[in-house]
């Protein structure tokens, strides 16, 4: 993990086409504003596990469904 200190108004830049700023920072928490490309997509992380987890239920349920179809045909 990359580690970086930066203070308000500050920011990275990632890839040539994503920049991150610090907008703000109260106590311990901070604001931060991402500019990126539209296909990028961009999510909080406990939002992207549950969209992860969300999907591996789906593919398991297809899983099961297609089990149950060649059980049935069977």
């Amino acid at each position: 993990m990359l580690v970086l200190t930066r203070k308000k108004g500050e920011s990275i830049v990632i890839q040539n086409n994503i920049v991150i700023t610090v907008l703000s920072v109260d106590g311990d928490t901070m604001k931060i504003g991402i500019d990126a490309p539209r296909e990028i997509d961009i999510y909080r992380k406990e939002v992207f596990e549950a969209i992860q987890l969300n999907n591996q239920s789906a593919v398991m349920d297809i899983a099961d469904i297609k089990l149950a179809m060649d059980d049935f045909k069977g």
